[in-house]
This record gives structure tokens, sequence and C-alpha cells, in this order.
């Protein structure tokens, strides 16, 4: 089978700025595509240009056997319409048209109506009972589950989210990624840009812009990206003792085989293995250093704010280390008056937010 989306040397320029630099990447039906990177890196622009929004200075992209490049105003209507569907950070719904219309709406760009089918969607995304509200009368998770109805409504080819959950609360934001990934289990293709490392870890896929150009294609599973994390944290630690960090099981949650877990580090240049030592490059420097500065802000957070003893303050900020996004990082660190050690005595990295 083709790939279902094909971008081969994709360049998009603004003026004298280059948002996008000869990218190309394929995409297989039914895979989840996290695309991920600072911003300016061109995410928003690539899904704009697979969406029909904005075209490309040069090179192609072909969705679904269609090059959108190529399509005038009216063709790119029908594509949007019978291929696409958005969900936006903002929701992007019509003020004043209820629910269901703003779901039906999707329906009448595709050239037909239908009500039932358009209760149906709201009711899977368990808003049955809110089809009469008018946006302004929701609640914002409930605003993007409007708007993940209205993008599905027309099944399809390819669900672009951009931030899907940038504005959620984190009840919220767990309700859509729960939908999202209800819907990849489905076998719906899905291409989300985030800069949250908890949903890019969901992906089958992690795709990393830099600069407008392609930085790293990474293929690892939610429980590796873990594995990755708690090893770098044991170099880091390891460094801060001025030991050197062993390849020993030990080190590696009791994988079978540490090694290969080793050789993958290696491969995304997060680690040099060196004789019997692993040691940081640059990149696995700063990864490292992130994750020791979430790990011990949550164990300050609990500690202090929560009274939570050994060895469960422990255990909740192992699992924190994992989920906390850059902004909940630096709103944590602003709310504990920016902490200079965890309970334990151990330095927190500081970050952004930190005065100088």
């Amino acid at each position: 089978m083709p790939p279902l989306v094909q971008v081969e040397k994709l360049t998009k320029e603004y003026s004298a700025v280059r948002a996008l630099d000869q990218v190309t990447l394929s995409i297989d039906a039914g895979e989840w595509i996290a695309i991920m990177g600072p911003s300016g890196s061109g995410k928003t622009t690539l899904i704009n240009i697979l969406g029909g929004l904005d075209k490309p200075s040069s090179g192609s992209a072909v969705v679904d056997g269609t090059d959108v490049a190529t399509l005038d105003e009216r063709s790119l209507t029908s594509y949007r319409a019978e291929k696409i569907g958005f969900v936006f950070q903002q929701f992007h719904l019509v003020p004043y048209l209820t629910a269901l219309e703003n779901v039906m709406l999707a329906q009448y760009f595709h050239s037909m109506t239908d009500e039932s089918g358009a209760r149906e969607a709201l009711r899977r995304v368990g808003l049955a009972d809110r089809v009469t509200h008018l946006p302004a009368q929701l609640s914002g998770g409930e605003q993007q589950r409007v708007a993940i109805a209205r993008a599905l409504i027309n099944h399809p080819r390819l669900i672009l989210a951009d931030e899907p959950t940038g504005n959620l609360d984190e009840a919220n934001e767990q309700l859509v990624v729960n939908l999202l990934r209800e819907l990849h289990a489905e076998g719906h293709t899905i291409l989300v840009v985030t800069h949250d490392p908890s949903i890019g870890r969901l992906a089958g896929r992690r795709v990393e812009l830099a600069h407008g150009r392609l930085a790293q294609i990474t293929v690892f599973s939610a429980e590796d990206e873990e594995r990755f994390d708690h090893l770098l944290e044991r170099i880091w630690i390891a460094n801060e003792e001025g030991s050197k960090a062993l390849i020993e099981p030990s080190h590696t949650l009791g994988l079978l085989d540490p090694a290969v877990m080793l050789r993958k580090m290696a491969e995304l240049q997060l680690v040099e293995l060196s004789d019997s030592a692993v040691i940081l490059t640059a990149r696995g420097e700063g990864r490292a250093r992130g994750v020791i500065r979430r790990h011990r802000l949550a164990e300050r957070l609990f500690r202090d704010t929560f009274a939570m003893a050994d060895p469960e303050m422990d255990s909740q900020a192992c699992r924190f280390e994992h989920i906390i996004s850059p902004e909940l990082d630096e709103k944590i660190c602003t709310f504990l008056g920016h902490p200079k050690t965890c309970p334990h005595g151990n330095p927190i990295p500081p970050g952004p937010c930190c005065p100088a």
C-alpha cells in the first residue's frame, strides 16, 4: 500500500523567512504521528499545508493520492471537506451556532446534512446532553470535544490536530487524549502537533523539526521512552556523585538485555558508550537535566505542599517526571519560590523561570 501522506522536499517561505526547508516525510494509513519541536520550527506550517490551508513554495505534499499544492481554491474546499478533519487549539466554533449546528456545518461543506449523524458524533464524545448549547455555554474541554465531533463527522482520511490540549485543564486534557487514543485504535490516521512530551510519547512516531528542517524521527514506545529517562537520570546522578555510570542490570529497571536499551540510546545520540562507562552527550545531558529537574521539583511539591513522606513521595515523583509539561514545570517552580534543592538536599537544575 502506498503511504497515505507523502511529502517530498517541501519548502515554505514567508518573505525572508523559510518556515519549512526541504522536508521529506511519509505517513502510512493508521499511524499516529507527533510533530514536535520548538516554537518557530515549522510544525503548524507543515500541517497547514497538508490540510490545504496554505500552499508550499516548492516541493509536493500528496495526501491520499492528491497533490495539495496543485489544487485551486474550489478544489481545496472539496479536499478539506472530504479528506481532512481539523482540531485546533482555539476550537474555532461559530459562536452563534449550537454544538449540533457546529457539527452539521462541516456536513454542509460536504454537500450533505444528517442531524442524526451529528447527534451520534456528539454522543460519542460525551456531549449528548449539550447538543443545544452555544459555545459560550460550554467549558473549554466541551468545546474541544465539539471540535473533535466536527472533525470526525465526514469520516476523514487524515485527522490534523494542532496543540489540541493547549487550552485545557488537566481533566479535560485527559478526556481529549483518551478520545485520540480511541480514534487511533479504530484505525484513524492522526497527526498531532504538540510540545507536551507526555502526548508525544503516545504516538507511534515522533517527528522533530528544528528551523524548518527535519531533525529526527523517533520510533520508540512510551515504555521505552520512560526507560530512557530513568537511565539518563541514573547517569546524571552518577556524575553528581563523581562516579562512573556503569552498564549494569541494576541500572536498567530489570531489563533482560540492558545493553540493547543503551545501544538504542546511543543511536538517538543521548549517550556515548566507552568501555564499561556510559557518557551523556550534549543532547542526553539536556534531556537528563529536564528529567532530574521535574523529578526533584515534584518531590519538593509533594513534601512541602502535601506533607508526603518517603517512599510515596519518590514513587509519585517518578510518575510526574514523565508527564509534567514545560509550562507546568515553570508554574510549579514559581509556586514553590524557585527552590534550589529537593527534600533530600540534591540540587534542582534551574529553569528559564528561575531568577539569575
